[in-house]
């Protein structure tokens, strides 16, 4: 019996398979050796015409996988998925993988791009971390599509490390933006005053990015009229310890495998709670908005991300002011980004806290900056509150037995100090700019 991710155990294999000619596993990470001797275990993302389908765990005896087990694992776990896509794709239904052939062309690859593809500005905002810096910006320079730059913003340095990392690099489009105002959002903010790029997409240093992210986002851009926001799939880049274990099975990170378009008119989805639920959109470690559009919205509130007092939230703000506005927001699962979660329990407890914090700041945020949406907010305030706390809800019923009861607390502490954390960060950052949404970007 194939086992969950509730019963893995780190350290895990993470991986990626490929079934399209014949089929080609990639590692992304193998599990270290563990002192007993025990057999790993991987988790494998299966992609087919490079489009993600999902995911399955299976035996990796010496930390890695093979390609006929895991072919193997893939349609005995998700058949009816591939079988659904190849026919979407004109193709036969029940051709095994290993005899689909490139020359196929099937119709997930038919997308006719843009003739004119327009200009991405990346924003990637980073605070003492080079090594892990690094690896995002190598990623971002083996990038597929024809047109972007790269902005480093420094938030707030102690040493002149990221200066002297990005200075050494020799990509033309690659630029650094020194922004002494502590906070993500700051960060974020002058990331967007210094694109050119009709799109900006943000990304966290941490993040290892699919060589075809960009080409993806511009295609969720064209998904339906008036996308201001397209986010994408997070999967972890490594799951070596327990830590990370832990918050990729319950941090919902994944949204899912389906592209969706989210509004609050034709798309409205069936959740009770939209539009305050926008964590169930996306994260901001891959996100990307209308250049132009989030200019007009403000950018992202001050008072909010981390390194301030709120600890988060800015992602899902931007997010909400993006549907408020009328505008509809894309999941585009095919943008796909590697995330390297924390690693060590500590980290863990901190992240939990500052999730619930920063969750607490955005829902006062989002009343802050949309009044018109109070009355809303109060009808949904006591179905909210049991999603939130109750624990057999939506939301805490998957949490189970596997998630220390420490953490839940954690995060449910920091969801109820969220406000507070909210007033005192939007006074401390009084007088902290926005963006001009006069300004239009460059052509």
């Amino acid at each position: 019996m194939t086992p969950s991710m509730a019963e893995l155990v780190a350290p895990v294999t993470v991986a990626e398979i490929e079934l399209t000619e014949s089929a080609t596993v990639t590692h992304v990470s193998v599990a270290a050796p563990t002192e007993s001797g025990r057999a790993s275990q991987a988790l494998v993302l299966v992609r087919l015409h490079a489009v993600p389908v999902g995911t399955i765990v299976v035996d990796a005896p010496a930390g890695t996988v093979d390609a006929p087990s895991c072919t193997e694992a893939a349609w005995a776990s998700l058949g009816t998925s591939l079988r659904s896509h190849l026919a979407l794709d004109g193709l036969l239904a029940d051709r095994p993988a290993s005899l689909l052939t490139r020359a196929d062309v099937p119709q997930c690859q038919r997308d006719v791009p843009a003739t004119d593809p327009p200009l991405i500005s990346v924003v990637v905002a980073t605070r003492e971390r080079p090594r892990s810096l690094t690896m995002c910006l190598d990623s971002l320079s083996r990038m597929d599509y024809p047109d972007y730059e790269i902005v480093v913003v420094d938030n707030a340095p102690a040493t002149d490390a990221t200066a002297s990392l990005v200075g050494k690099r020799a990509e033309q489009n690659l630029c650094y933006v020194h922004e002494p105002r502590r906070g993500l959002a700051a960060a974020h903010n002058c990331g967007l005053e210094r694109a050119r790029g009709a799109i900006v997409a943000f990304t966290d240093d941490d993040v290892i990015l699919d060589r075809k992210w960009l080409t993806e986002i511009s295609r969720g851009f064209r998904a339906a009229p008036d996308v201001a926001c397209v986010t994408g799939l997070i999967m972890p880049a490594e799951l070596q310890t327990q830590a990370q274990l832990l918050l990729e099975t319950h941090g919902q990170f994944g949204k899912g495998f389906e592209q969706r378009v989210v509004n609050c008119g034709t798309h409205r989805p069936a959740d009770p709670l939209f539009p305050f639920t926008t964590g169930k959109l996306g994260s901001g470690a891959n996100m990307a908005f209308r250049t132009d559009r989030l200019r007009e919205l403000g950018g992202f509130d001050p008072a909010t991300g981390t390194g301030t007092t709120a600890r988060g939230g800015d992602d899902l703000a931007a997010f909400f002011s993006v549907l408020a506005a009328g505008h509809s927001l894309v999941y585009q699962p095919t943008a796909l980004a590697w995330h390297h979660h924390r690693r060590d329990l500590e980290s863990l407890r901190n992240q939990v806290y500052g999730y619930g914090v920063g969750l607490g700041a955005y829902l006062t945020s989002a009343l802050v900056d949309h009044p018109a949406m109070a009355g809303q907010a109060l009808r949904l305030a006591p179905p909210g509150l049991r999603y939130a706390f109750h624990s057999a809800s939506p939301r805490n019923a998957r949490v189970g037995d596997s998630w220390p009861r420490e953490l839940v607390w954690r995060e449910r502490r920091g969801l109820a100090l969220g406000p507070l954390a909210y007033c005192v960060s939007r006074l401390r950052s009084r007088g902290a700019c926005r963006p001009d949404n006069t300004r239009r970007p460059a052509q």
